[in-house]
C-alpha cells in the first residue's frame, strides 16, 4: 500500500514523513499552496472594532498563522475582552499559543455542527462575529450565525492558488508507485483532486481508498462515486490522528 497525501505545504510534508517512518510508503502531492491573504491589511482595525464579548472564530491553523503574523508584525496584541473559537483541538491549542488567550472548540464534534451546538453560541445577538478563513469555505457558520442575531465579518487570511502540474504524468506516477489509498482532508481538496486526475483514469481514481475527516466530506465523496466502505473517517483531522487511523486500518 502507498499512501497519496494530498494536504498541503507542511503539514503535508510533515505527514509523510511520520507515515514514510512508521513504514507506510506516503508521496506527497499537494494541490494547492497556501499563502497569505488579500484582506488581512484589514484585520487589526477589524479587531479594534470589536466590542467586549464579540466573538473571534479561526477555521483553521492556516487562518491562525497569518492572523498572528499581521498582528505582530505591527505590535499589536490580541484581545483579552473577546471570546475566541476554533472548529478542532489542534487549532485550538495553536490558536490559544498565538493570541495567549483561552480559545473555545467542539470536544467530540469538530465541524461546524459542533461549534453552532456550544453554549457560548446559541444567543448572538447585537454581538459582531469575526471570521477567519481562507478564499472559499463553508458557509453553515456564518449563515447560521446572522440567523441567531450576529452581525458577521469575514476576512480573508489565506488563499489556495492551484499548484500547475503535467497531469497524466503524476497520475501514471502515482498509480505505478502502487498508490491505493489516498488522504483528503478538506472538500476543497477532494473536487481538485477529482479535476487534477484525467477523466480516462477515474476508475482508478475512485477504486482508490479514501481516508478524511469528516462525514460531509465522505458524503460528497460518495455522491462522486466512491463506495461507502472505501472511506475511512478518521476521527480528528491533526496529522497524528490520521497517522492512527492510517496505521490501524492499514489492509
Amino acid at each position: 500500500m502507498a499512501v497519496l497525501v494530498t494536504r498541503p505545504d507542511a503539514q503535508g510534508s510533515e505527514l509523510v514523513d511520520t507515515l514514510n517512518k512508521a513504514g507506510i510508503a506516503a508521496i506527497h502531492l499537494p494541490l494547492f499552496n497556501i499563502v497569505a491573504g488579500r484582506e488581512l491589511n484589514e484585520l487589526p482595525n477589524k479587531v479594534n472594532q470589536l466590542k467586549a464579548g464579540d466573538v473571534i472564530f479561526a477555521v483553521s491553523k492556516n487562518a491562525v498563522k497569518f492572523s498572528a503574523e499581521t498582528l505582530k508584525s505591527i505590535g499589536f496584541h490580541w484581545r483579552n475582552d473577546v471570546q475566541y473559537f476554533a472548529v478542532g483541538q489542534s487549532s485550538a491549542e495553536y490558536f490559544a499559543g498565538k493570541a495567549e488567550q483561552a480559545v473555545i472548540y467542539p470536544f467530540g464534534q469538530e465541524n461546524s455542527e459542533g461549534l453552532l451546538n456550544l453554549p457560548e453560541l446559541q444567543q448572538l445577538n447585537g454581538k459582531t462575529v469575526l471570521i477567519l478563513r481562507g478564499n472559499g469555505g463553508r458557509e453553515l457558520f456564518p449563515e447560521q450565525a446572522v440567523l441567531r442575531g450576529a452581525n458577521v465579518e469575514i476576512i480573508e487570511c489565506y488563499q489556495r492558488v492551484p499548484i500547475e502540474y503535467a497531469r497524466v504524468e503524476q497520475t501514471d506516477l502515482c498509480k505505478r508507485a502502487g498508490v491505493s489509498t489516498m488522504v483528503v482532508t478538506s472538500a476543497e481538496i477532494l473536487k481538485a483532486l477529482i479535476d487534477f486526475v484525467p477523466r480516462e483514469e477515474h476508475d482508478w481514481l475512485k477504486s482508490c481508498r479514501l481516508v478524511t475527516v469528516s462525514r460531509r466530506i465522505a458524503n460528497l465523496a460518495i455522491k462522486c462515486g466512491w463506495k461507502l466502505e472505501q472511506i475511512v473517517i478518521s476521527p480528528r483531522a491533526d496529522n497524528a490522528s490520521l497517522v492512527q487511523t492510517l496505521v490501524q486500518t492499514r489492509p
